[in-house]
């Protein structure tokens, strides 16, 4: 039998066409339409562990027991279509699959759902739209996710296994009103503007002993600043539960640190009831975006006029609602880690609306000292560069200095997670606070997130924006005299994370001020880690519980000093 010459072209490509079948990915991932009749935005995610301690999508971490994640962004997929995973998808900490040792492995996938924004600087971008949760990926209400699979992984087969997104995460109830407690949520008209939708901001509020009992009554407002808050933290009216199973905490090295937790949120309840405390209001606020779990309170190009929102639309709300004698004198900023930076860099970018900060462990203050990176100096975040090698920089010790991660792998887990600072991680959200908006839409980076190759011309836009030693030192003429006595920071000199370098790099700029001094007080922990907050007797494990009484005695301070003449100074001192 002869064939023709198109015969034979045609039966080559319909075996290449056969070959080739398998080789779209290891994984094949689809939804059914069940879960959604829509095609779908996001954000895919292939998980792979070797246990069972706990779902894989639990298991992805800095730390040194890290499972493995791999992804990929998907724009409308259908249901019933398949998203291939293949050799050249990016992960962590393994960044190729065909690096993972053969063997028997639990594999999970999930679908990181992203909306569409039309932002009014003209960007449309896909990002992921918190449901109330605080932005976490893994437990984000809506997002699709598989119901975890035996395999035997092999890097040298071509076998493709097949994964079904059919379960969903289901909404999450909003806390209830306590007598103490009350949730506020209002449509912030600066954000819907920016963001082409509405977005809201919302708080926890936490009233003063004798709050219904004197309507006359008007109070100075507390902002403790910090990662969302789902209600109200450390506030226990009841004793603590006699069968609560004791934990270990072994982030602090403490057998039934969960009792511990109870104990000091009833001994709070019992000194803010107590008859002695000065009565005030407290509040914790939500401000949870599409790129992290909090706006760090400032205005950005790619998140918004937080700042503005919280500061002249926020505060105020809450003040007209519950009483709040709304001034600035009477109003105070407090925080650790995050909140350290958010009370810090809200008492600079809004000098007279509040009357003191107190910045626990705060994010870096000073970008000489980004952690462990100089971003104007040096020209790469990952690695020391020399002559002869590479030096890998650190990006978490313990207070013996004992590093479990490096600075490359974090940003890599990141990576994997999302592209365009969409990880919802924390180097991401700093750099989408601090860039300027990219051709694309979103935040250009501050490095390549591959490499660590640093962008000098977005070190410099971060610098004379939000480098707040900088902005001190370069309007100290003007700030000076507004901040006199409002800055208070305190950090561990073996924070785990290194702040306490750009802690230490403020205080030289700090005490060497003239007209005026700035007559406030950094402080350090002696060996110290991560969250510590200025209190000398008590180690970290119990001093972070107690922020809400531990500046109080500062705050009357300020209060006394700073009231204007005529203010009420009575009214809340029942």
């Amino acid at each position: 039998m002869k064939y023709s010459l198109a015969h034979l072209s045609l039966c080559i490509a319909l075996l290449f066409l056969l070959s080739s079948c398998g080789d779209e990915g290891r994984f094949a991932v689809s939804f059914p339409e069940s879960l959604s009749e829509e095609p779908l935005d996001g954000r895919l995610l292939l998980l792979i562990s070797d246990n069972t301690e706990d779902e894989p999508r639990f298991q992805v971490n800095d730390g040194p027991n890290t499972q493995l994640v791999y992804g990929i962004d998907i724009n409308g997929l259908k249901p019933g279509k398949e998203a291939f995973f293949s050799d050249t998808v990016f992960g962590y900490p393994l960044e190729n699959m065909t690096d993972i040792p053969a063997g028997e492995y639990y594999v999970q996938a999930l679908l990181h759902k992203y909306e569409t924004f039309n932002l009014s600087n003209g960007h449309t971008v896909k990002l992921p739209m918190d449901q109330g949760e605080g932005q976490v990926w893994n437990r984000s209400p809506g997002n699709l996710y598989s119901i975890p699979q035996k395999v035997t992984f092999d890097p040298e087969d071509d076998e493709t296994f097949y994964i079904t997104l059919d379960q969903e995460i289901p909404p999450i109830e909003k806390p209830e009103d306590t007598k103490y407690i009350k949730h506020v949520t209002m449509q912030s008209d600066k954000l819907t503007e920016f963001w082409g939708r509405p977005m809201y901001l919302g708080a926890n509020v936490l009233l003063p002993e004798g709050f219904d009992e004197n309507p006359d009554a008007r109070y100075p407002i507390c902002v403790f600043h910090g990662h969302f808050p789902y209600t109200f933290r450390g506030f226990r009216e009841d004793p603590p539960d006699p069968d609560l199973v004791p934990d270990y905490s072994e982030r602090f090295q403490m057998e039934g640190y969960n009792r511990i937790q109870q104990q000091e949120a009833h001994d709070f309840y019992q000194t803010w009831t107590g008859p002695d405390f000065p009565r005030m209001i407290i509040i914790e606020i939500q401000h949870q975006n599409p790129y992290y779990d909090d706006s760090y309170a400032v205005n950005s190009a790619n998140l918004g006029p937080y700042g503005d929102a919280i500061t002249h639309e926020l505060i105020p709300h809450i003040e007209e609602q519950f009483r709040g004698i709304g001034e600035g004198w009477a109003r105070f900023l407090y925080g650790g880690s995050t909140g350290g930076w958010e009370a810090l860099a809200a008492q600079v970018m809004y000098p007279d609306e509040y009357n003191g900060c107190f910045a626990a462990c705060p994010d870096p203050i000073d970008f000489r000292a980004y952690t462990v990176v100089d971003i104007y100096q040096d020209t790469n975040a990952y690695y020391l560069p020399s002559k002869y090698k590479n030096t890998p920089r650190p990006g978490k010790r313990d207070y013996l200095g004992h590093v479990s991660s490096m600075l490359k792998d974090m940003n890599h887990r990141e990576l994997a997670l999302g592209t365009n600072s969409r990880s919802g991680q924390q180097w991401d959200i700093w750099q989408a606070v601090y860039s300027p908006t990219g051709p694309n839409g979103y935040p250009q980076p501050i490095w390549n997130k591959k490499t660590g190759t640093i962008n000098p011309s977005v070190a410099s836009y971060w610098r004379e924006n939000y480098d707040l030693r900088h902005i001190l030192e370069r309007d100290w003429d003007k700030l000076g005299p507004e901040l006199q006595g409002k800055i208070h920071i305190y950090c561990g000199d073996m924070d785990n994370y290194y702040l306490n370098n750009a802690v230490m790099l403020m205080e030289e700029f700090l005490v060497n001020t003239e007209n005026p001094h700035y007559d406030g007080e950094v402080a350090y922990g002696d060996g110290a880690e991560h969250c510590w907050n200025g209190d000398p007797e008590q180690p970290n494990a119990i001093s972070r519980l107690r922020y809400n009484t531990m500046y109080v005695p500062k705050i009357l301070e300020r209060i006394k000093e700073g009231a204007p003449s005529g203010a009420d100074l009575t009214s809340w001192r029942y």
